[in-house]
């Protein structure tokens, strides 16, 4: 007889209470995916680096036309709320003080890989395609490479690009504000 393991799926409300008790502290780098709990692999020195770098050349030049959201959680469904490394979002006067930014909120997200390339890829960004994300980026420093995901469906993104260096990319939502690869990458 073949016994089928079950698994316990939170929401985001449980999933908030056990971080006002003190079940989950600051020190757990976890997310909520798809009601699991999920371990956030450590930062490495590229992947921070390149966070650092992203930081300060998206900051500087969306001022005044969105807001940057660093390593900050979005809530997607009743059982996800992940933490990208970058959220590109429509202003708001109180910064989502009040609710983390839903799907609607978001113009783009990026991820930044390195040692999560394949989670990135395999469960990341099919949960932003379900939950209707209109722009994915994966800073890929391995690859030395920008996957650029659009057209979510429940499938997945419709349209997938490779860019690499040398090439000059725009988010949908910012045609034009432009970036290279380079720029990305370092």
């Amino acid at each position: 007889m073949t016994v089928q393991i079950l698994r316990k799926k939170f929401t985001v409300g449980q999933y908030h209470q056990m971080i006002e008790s003190g079940i989950l502290t600051d020190r757990d780098r976890v997310e909520l995916l798809r009601g699991e709990i999920i371990e956030m692999s450590p930062i490495g020195m590229q992947h921070a680096a390149c966070v650092d770098r992203l930081t300060e050349l998206l900051v500087g030049t969306f001022r005044g036309k969105a807001i940057v959201r660093v390593q900050n959680p979005i809530q997607l469904s009743t059982r996800s709320e992940p933490q990208p490394d970058f959220a590109i979002l429509q202003r708001r006067s109180d910064f989502y003080a009040n609710g983390h930014p839903q799907p609607s909120d978001v113009f783009a997200l990026i991820e930044v890989s390195d040692t999560t390339v394949e989670f990135d890829r395999t469960v990341k960004v099919p949960l932003y395609a379900k939950d209707n994300i209109v722009e994915v980026w994966i800073v890929d420093l391995n690859a030395k490479a920008v996957q650029i995901y659009r057209e979510p469906s429940d499938a997945g993104y419709q349209q997938v690009q490779t860019c690499r260096r040398g090439q000059a990319i725009a988010f949908q939502a910012f045609t034009d504000i432009q970036f290279t690869v380079d720029q990305l990458l370092g």
